[in-house]
């Protein structure tokens, strides 16, 4: 019988937050996601060391998806492992450890559009050198299905759960069912209060195969996302908090889904409304969350069931 694995979050500092990396006890250890490029030294190294483990042991780097405050250690912790650990990220994601660049892409072909900021491309490169370590080849790209041995017995599945971005993955361990999805599970969001994805229909679908496939034994979150009554979630759930999470999420979709469909059935139009030209669609939800805060959630899903029914005008 497979021994059981231990799991260890790793918390790195971040401004007024916490970034959440997990930390895999196996034969060859493993890092799921990195957080931005100072995690590495100044959050996980030393909570290795109080584990009686050593960061230069790490061998597999595990990226539940590309944005910059999962991936932007990567360089960093790659290289405290003497650059001997493998680093996995799923194919369509890929380009986030690549290339810097990618990032500011991403923010001026989504969100970027609604925000209105002369300073929006700037600051989003600076973002991508004060907290991306540095640009990466993958080792290992996924599409979902693979199975990755971690030594002795210990193996961990692959499963594709697009949404969140287009290369969300979860990495489940084999025969204990535990599950990191990174922020693939968004229940009502985090800070901002919204659930963010860029493709609702896939973020759906995927919601769906973690309830009702995968069913996780326990399931650790990129960041602790929060109830209906705003209370944060742990990153760590077991079964019965999983399942809870998982449906609230596919709830909370459904009704996102029916405002925003409401709002372009009636054509979209700009306003002084901060929440523009989405605002009937915040009305009918009720929030009233900074929408301009990044890493501005709300646009994000706004344009994704806009670029997904293309009802653009």
């Amino acid at each position: 019988m497979t021994p059981h694995v231990k799991i260890h979050p790793l918390v790195s500092p971040w401004g007024r937050f916490g970034l959440y990396s997990f930390f895999i006890d196996a034969p060859e250890p493993a890092i799921v996601d990195t957080g931005i490029a100072s995690s590495p030294a100044e959050g996980m190294a030393p909570a290795l060391e109080a584990l009686g483990r050593r960061i230069e042991d790490v061998r597999w780097i595990l990226l539940t998806h590309g944005h910059i405050d999962h991936v932007g250690g990567a360089h960093a912790l790659w290289e405290l492992t003497g650059r001997r650990a493998q680093v996995v990220i799923h194919e369509a994601d890929a380009a986030m450890l690549r290339s810097r660049r990618a990032h500011v892409e991403e923010y001026l072909t989504g969100r970027g559009r609604y925000l209105h900021d002369p300073e929006g491309e700037a600051k989003q490169v600076a973002a991508t050198q004060a907290v991306i370590s540095g640009e990466l080849e993958p080792t290992m790209l996924v599409r979902g299905g693979e199975t990755i041995s971690l030594g002795g017995d210990v193996t961990i599945s692959v499963h594709a759960i697009p949404g969140h971005t287009p290369g969300s993955v979860a990495y489940v361990i084999d025969g204990q069912n535990d599950v990191f999805v990174g922020d693939a599970v968004q229940v009502h969001g985090a800070a901002n209060g919204f659930p963010g994805f860029a493709d609702p229909v896939a973020y759906r679908a995927s919601l769906e195969v973690l309830r009702d496939e995968i069913r996780p034994a326990h399931l650790y979150l990129g960041h602790p996302y929060r109830t209906a009554n705003g209370e944060p979630y742990g990153v760590e759930l077991d079964r019965e908090q999983a399942l809870e999470a998982l449906q609230q999420s596919l709830d909370i979709e459904q009704r996102v889904s029916t405002a925003v469909h409401e709002c372009l059935a009636h054509g979209l139009h700009d306003s002084a409304s901060p929440y523009s030209p989405y605002a009937p669609a915040a009305e009918a939800l009720g929030y009233t969350g900074d929408p301009t805060l990044e890493p501005s959630p709300f646009f994000t899903s706004m344009h994704g069931y806009r670029t997904h029914f293309d009802h653009s005008p």
